[in-house]
């Protein structure tokens, strides 16, 4: 993620909903980043509920850093190549 240009600011950000693999800055946007490997197909299990759990501790990030910025959430699913998915929430 480095090099496109994000700047890592977490990694594995727990709160009492879940964790949130990275968090990263790019272009003034806040990134909540979720990563997943294996075979077949790891974005599917980037389930309804997973996501729930990510956007709530977001939402908890940053209330703790009085964050006011805009951010989306995004995966990063590493098989044979790693692929980049933004904003997975549209």
């Amino acid at each position: 993620m480095r090099d496109r240009g994000f700047e890592i600011l977490d990694r594995n950000y727990h709160s009492r909903f879940g964790e949130i693999d990275i968090i990263a800055l790019h272009e003034n946007v806040l990134h909540f980043v979720e990563v997943k490997s294996g075979d077949g197909e790891p974005a599917y299990r980037i389930t309804p509920s997973k996501l729930s759990k990510i956007i709530k501790t977001a939402m908890i990030y940053m209330q703790k850093k009085h964050l006011d910025t805009d951010y989306c959430f995004d995966a990063v699913i590493v098989t044979e190549e790693i692929e980049f998915i933004g904003n997975i929430t549209l």
